[in-house]
């Protein structure tokens, strides 16, 4: 009788054993429960789907699945869940990433682990489930990018100018008529054969290529949180110039120098895009001028040298002096998360040199801050508007003594010349 239970038990142990989940296999689903879940940006949350098969017929208690999710940057989380799985051994676990941020993800290998019905011997088993996906930096709206003032006595050819650039009389097609737009913009032929309203639309003038350059080196940044500013602010500027249609480039300085050229394709923006969820502040240098020089006959002449970076000093200057004797009109953002008096101070400076500045301090003040008025105009001006239209976010305002209209949107300034005109970045000074 014993011998018949020893060996039963035996028995039952070896078939446990060899058919439990050491042969688990599985399959994952991945969604983030928006309209395109293929896009994923940083902050959002993956609801993860697992689906596990154990073989065999013996009967399981319960299943203890343990997941690893790794990032790019050698971060990594661990998800430990339960499950019980049905008589032919299947069983569906469901669960929530926290909010992510910028970067390569992937699963390892997921875990099992069981005990037989009687607790004697735990028994575990491994099986690789596809699951890998990329997170994009986090990105905020700009209206518009003021570069330059036509009229400020800083360089610059020109600006780049807002919502959409100056359009040419060149006709170019013919679109639907959007409210607002002039009588001598309709086209009339158009309408009359399509029965609906329809403007014309112009070809716009050519903005110089400009080229962003994220300082990636990590003696730049004490803080994570700071390159990720720099990442976001970047990204920013990117969709901006896609809306617009900007030939932008892209150039980071880490332990690997890339250079993506200026274009206005949709294909190498989103090959920009994905390079900035890779980028890391890694970089060696102790200066940034190396790193850009070996990559200087790639930059266009006459482009906007863009330098992302939070240095302000010697450094930074010497490859803004750089840019300039290479053609090219430089212009510096500053990473500041402090907003430091130093801050204020180095940007007064650039723009005593004749070079444009930008601080910024959180991602949420990037519009405000790159569609900036000098302060100038505002402390000579404000006091004689004088309001006439208010509608959402936008007040139209009017100049009496230098009968111009002014339209504040979002609280940043923009020149129009009537009410029913396309809106375009101007002068602000008194006529």
């Amino acid at each position: 009788m014993l011998l018949s239970m020893v060996t039963l038990l035996c028995l039952y142990l070896a078939i446990a054993g060899f058919s439990g989940v050491r042969r688990a296999r599985g399959a994952r689903a991945l969604s983030s429960g928006q309209d395109h879940e293929e896009l994923l940006h940083a902050g959002d949350q993956v609801q993860v789907q697992l689906r596990v098969n154990i073989p065999g017929f013996l009967p399981l208690p319960y299943v203890v699945v343990r997941e690893m999710l790794h990032r790019h940057n050698g971060e990594s989380w661990s998800f430990r869940e339960s499950l019980i799985p049905n008589m032919r051994g299947v069983g569906e676990l469901s669960f929530q990433t926290p909010p992510l941020e910028r970067g390569k993800y992937v699963f390892s290998e997921t875990e099992c682990s069981s005990e037989d019905i009687f607790g004697l011997i735990e028994h575990r088993g491994t099986f690789k489930a596809k699951g890998e996906f990329r997170v994009l930096p986090r990105t905020v709206f700009i209206p518009y990018w003021q570069l330059y003032d036509r009229k400020s006595r800083l360089s610059g050819p020109q600006t780049a100018q807002t919502r959409s650039r100056r359009e040419t009389t060149q006709i170019n097609g013919v679109r639907d008529y959007v409210y607002g737009d002039r009588l001598s913009r309709i086209h009339w032929n158009a309408t009359a054969k399509t029965g609906s309203w329809k403007s014309k639309e112009f070809e716009h003038e050519s903005v110089p290529k400009t080229v962003l350059v994220i300082d990636a080196l990590a003696a730049s940044y004490e803080q994570s949180e700071t390159f990720e500013l720099a990442v976001s602010t970047a990204a920013s500027l990117l969709e901006y110039g896609s809306r617009e249609r900007m030939g932008m480039g892209l150039m980071t300085l880490s332990d690997k120098h890339t250079f993506l050229a200026p274009s206005e394709s949709l294909i190498d923006r989103q090959k920009m895009m994905h390079h900035l969820v890779d980028v890391q502040s890694n970089g060696q240098d102790r200066r940034l001028l190396p790193g850009v020089e070996k990559l200087g006959r790639q930059l266009p002449q006459g482009a906007y040298f863009v330098l992302i970076s939070p240095q302000k000093d010697e450094k930074v200057l010497e490859l803004l002096r750089w840019a300039d004797t290479r053609g090219m009109t430089p212009c510096h953002v500053l990473i500041d998360p402090q907003s430091s008096r130093q801050s204020a101070e180095w940007s007064a400076m650039l723009r005593g040199r004749g070079t444009r500045s930008f601080t910024v301090a959180h991602l949420q003040e990037l519009p405000t801050v790159m569609g900036e008025v000098p302060h100038e105009y505002n402390r000579q001006t404000t006091s004689t508007w004088q309001e006439i239209v208010v509608s959402g976010c936008i007040t139209a305002v009017d100049l009496p003594d230098c009968n111009a209209v002014v339209v504040v949107h979002r609280g940043i300034l923009v020149q129009r010349d009537d009410l029913f005109g396309t809106v375009d970045a101007g002068s602000y000074e008194r006529t």
